[in-house]
């Protein structure tokens, strides 16, 4: 005799299959990872380029981005990532809020990042760029042979224009492979420009040396060579170092070996 716990426990299956396309309300999801502290927040923050938002999830910073407004910003997180977002009520931490407004300290380093959807190769790309000290910068070719794909030229460039955190994770410091500035995904240029100033890396001086062909400064004394803004003080390295190379292979055959702190490239 059937009793009526197999009698109700008969009745879910057809009531699931009754259900049919049914689909979920678009607000369950995120009502559903907000309950269970997965979605991400953010805070609108100062930085040296105007209000930006910063988000964060339990996994780290998620995303650095200007926009219109809160809604903007909400809307072109949503389309990158698929995933729910809301205000931050609480305070952000005086150090990211400092590393926002000010792009002073290494602190960077320390900070968690939520880099989830980009490739291992992404990720690669932009924690080496985390690697370049305030005021210096690289080329994009630097990266590519740091991490060991020295042919990826292209695809680190690609990598570094997704960059979903910039600012924080400093791809404003990397340049073209001769020299010149390059685009930035913050903005453009002219921000690029902006933030070197600011770290004082002299970007105008950059933009000489790079129309002059000039890629690497030798010292003379020490027969190294080295990128023009190594130590961060490229005034002081214009002066010291008067030897100007326009490749690698151009010092090297005057007898200079490549600097052990910047690590510059052969070619």
């Amino acid at each position: 005799m059937t009793n009526k716990h197999d009698h109700d426990a008969a009745r879910i299956p057809r009531a699931l299959r009754a259900l049919g396309g049914e689909k979920a309300p678009a607000t369950l999801l995120p009502a559903v990872l907000e309950r269970v502290g997965l979605s991400d927040r953010y805070w609108r923050l100062a930085s040296p380029l105007g209000p930006v938002y910063v988000a964060h999830s339990k996994a780290g910073i998620s995303m650095v981005s200007r926009a219109s407004s809160a809604a903007a910003f909400e809307r072109r997180f949503r389309s990158r990532f698929g995933r729910s977002i809301s205000a931050e009520t609480r305070v952000a931490p005086a150090r990211v809020k400092a590393l926002v407004r000010d792009l002073k300290g290494e602190e960077r380093r320390a900070l968690a990042f939520d880099l989830r959807g980009l490739s291992e190769f992404e990720r690669a790309v932009l924690e080496k760029a985390l690697e370049i000290p305030s005021g210096e910068v690289r080329p994009y070719g630097w990266i590519a042979r740091e991490i060991g794909h020295p042919d990826a030229v292209r695809a680190t460039g690609s990598a570094l224009a997704k960059n979903p955190v910039p600012l924080l994770i400093p791809c404003h410091r990397v340049v073209r492979s001769d020299g010149h500035l390059g685009r930035y995904s913050l903005g453009g240029a002219r921000n690029k420009k902006t933030l070197l100033e600011i770290e004082g890396a002299r970007p105008d001086t950059l933009e000489m040396l790079a129309a002059q062909g000039v890629r690497y400064l030798g010292n003379a004394e020490k027969r190294s060579y080295c990128y023009p803004t190594c130590g961060g003080a490229i005034q002081e390295l214009l002066e010291a170092n008067k030897v100007h190379f326009h490749s690698g292979q151009e010092a090297v055959a005057a007898g200079f070996r490549p600097c052990k702190d910047c690590r510059p490239m052969a070619a």
